[in-house]
């Protein structure tokens, strides 16, 4: 079994996928972080869900943030080492998530008012999941913003999926949350 401590990160830095250093307190860094971050709510999320179907779609979510932070931490120049078949965020990814977020509105429509979350466990970790992925938004058009190549998709990616986890929150919420009116 290899080590699981390696110590090249002893000083300060943390490597890219397929080469290359950055310091980790690199918006790069910050980027691809928060969406492990967002994965780790999801993983709790699903741990606290008794719905079966959800479980799954939580568990599909994290994989596909698995994707997406390979991509952001994915050195720029050497994207062309990618093996064929290895797909980083792609708009077929966000066309799924816009079918789901629909599918859901449709069957049950949002509550026309602020919603103040918490109605139970699982409604309450998708709304802090929600705000980790608007946080790794930020910081992917951060990185932008710093003339730093991010796969657009990237970017379109975590805005859907916010959006999807606020319309699972509510659905997994029912009638039971306040309104801020």
């Amino acid at each position: 079994m290899p080590r699981i401590y390696t110590k090249t990160g002893d000083d300060g830095t943390t490597g890219l996928l397929y080469g290359g250093r950055v310091p980790k307190s690199d918006l790069v860094t910050e980027a691809y972080g928060t969406t492990d971050e967002a994965v780790a709510m999801l993983g709790l999320a699903r741990s606290l869900c008794d719905d079966e179907a959800l479980a799954g779609d939580l568990l599909t979510l994290q994989r596909e943030l698995f994707v997406v932070g390979a991509d952001l931490a994915c050195n720029p120049e050497e994207r062309k080492k990618l093996e064929p078949g290895v797909s980083l965020v792609s708009s077929k990814m966000v066309a799924r998530l816009e079918r789901r977020i629909d599918d859901l509105v449709t069957e049950r429509p949002l509550p026309e008012a602020f919603i103040v979350p918490g109605a139970n466990p699982t409604s309450a970790t998708l709304d802090v999941a929600r705000a980790v992925v608007r946080r790794a938004e930020r910081h992917a058009v951060e990185l932008e913003g710093a003339q730093r190549t991010v796969n657009p998709e990237v970017r379109r990616y975590l805005n859907r999926l916010s959006d999807l986890l606020f319309v699972l929150a509510r659905w997994h919420a029912g009638e039971s949350e306040p309104m801020s009116r």
